[in-house]
């Protein structure tokens, strides 16, 4: 983006500023992505991005995204685990068309997204 305002550094203040509370908020929802070196090199990078692209687009405010280490589950990698109060959901083997399904049926509708779900904690 070529800055030639004053507004132009508004926008870009409050665009970082989304993203920070994304990342460090409260929030009705947590999301955290597994990103040890078997999850990154089973594409949790690409998972991450992806997450955070249509958390965006859908302006969702009630959702903090984190990162963790290996959870010792690396043939499920890329993992992503969706906490909500004392409910924790497990979803592996994800792509990002399929963490894009999981945030359009778990964050937006409420939906667990079965087939990829690895684990549930209740």
């Amino acid at each position: 983006m070529k800055i030639t305002s004053i507004d132009d550094l508004k926008k870009i203040k409050d665009e970082a500023q989304k993203m920070t509370a994304l990342r460090e908020g409260q929030a009705e929802f947590k999301v955290i992505v597994c990103m040890g070196t078997c999850g990154i090199a089973a594409g949790a990078r690409q998972v991450m991005s992806a997450l955070l692209d249509e958390i965006g687009k859908r302006g969702l405010t009630n959702v903090t995204v984190t990162q963790a280490g290996c959870i010792g589950l690396c043939d499920r990698e890329p993992l992503v685990s969706v906490e909500k109060g004392n409910e924790k959901v497990f979803y592996g083997d994800l792509t990002t068309e399929k963490v894009r399904q999981v945030v359009a049926s778990h964050l937006v509708n409420g939906q667990i997204q079965g087939e990829w779900v690895v684990h549930v904690e209740r």
